[in-house]
């Protein structure tokens, strides 16, 4: 980072004395507040607590602050199943069909039956989404190593790390960096698209969408979910936002 204000400061014209001198000055405050202006800082604590659900691990203390609906659905490790409603919206570009077949996303449609299991796997947790028939799964767990206090997502042969950003009554899944076939990739291509869940009368929202900067929107789902073990919650149709 300081190399990188440096850079800012050449850049706009203040460039450093030449000859060999302290270094203390060469930066102050202000040149790191520029730096992070449109930045938002957020802090918490994480305690290892035994047998944590994945969230709330990687969470810490801001699991607290999630709305009702996403700690329930969160805030367990045993096996369980949620149901609810779905819009989806697919790419039309040859590669965007191409990728969404590869990986199984469903196609467009509107006030489809959503059904997703979450199944632990170890200290990982596979979630399974079942949109009218056309199920995908991905394996979820705490990322280790360099992608320490990130959610590590699998399909199939890509990995995602995420960043998880609990705000405004959200949970933003924000992706750092990725891999395929366990080898590192560069970050331009890295898959992007606003992916975050939310609750909404009562209901848990998701709205997750999914791109690249070579071939576009691949994938967008946006609905509701309520637990299958609770019977009096009104269904929702679409218009939440989160992600299964």
């Amino acid at each position: 980072m300081a190399v990188a204000a440096i850079i800012r400061k050449q850049l706009a014209g203040s460039r450093p004395d030449a000859g060999a001198r302290s270094g203390v000055r060469a930066l102050e405050l202000a040149d790191y507040e520029r730096m992070f202006e449109g930045r938002s800082i957020h802090t918490g604590f994480r305690q290892q607590e035994a047998d944590a659900p994945l969230y709330r691990k990687i969470l810490g203390s801001a699991f607290s602050t999630l709305p009702p609906r996403l700690q329930e659905l969160h805030g367990s490790s045993a096996a369980r199943e949620w149901t609810g409603f779905a819009e989806v919206r697919r790419g039309r570009g040859p590669a965007a069909v191409l990728v969404a077949a590869l990986v199984g996303f469903p196609r467009s449609a509107t006030q489809v039956p959503v059904t997703v299991t979450f199944s632990p796997e170890g200290e990982a947790e596979r979630w399974v989404r079942n949109f009218g028939g056309k199920r995908f799964s991905s394996l979820q767990s705490a990322g280790t190593g360099r992608n320490e206090h990130l959610l590590v997502e699998k399909f199939g042969p890509a990995t995602f790390a995420l960043a998880l950003i609990a705000e405004s009554g959200r949970l933003t899944l924000i992706p750092r960096r990725w891999s395929f076939l366990g080898i590192p990739m560069p970050k331009f291509l890295l898959p992007a698209g606003s992916s975050f869940e939310t609750e909404r009368e009562g209901l848990f929202c998701f709205d997750v969408e999914i791109s690249t900067p070579l071939i576009g929107r691949i994938v967008a789902y946006r609905g509701t979910l309520r637990c299958s073990g609770r019977a009096n919650d009104p269904l929702e149709s679409v218009g939440g936002a989160g992600r299964p």
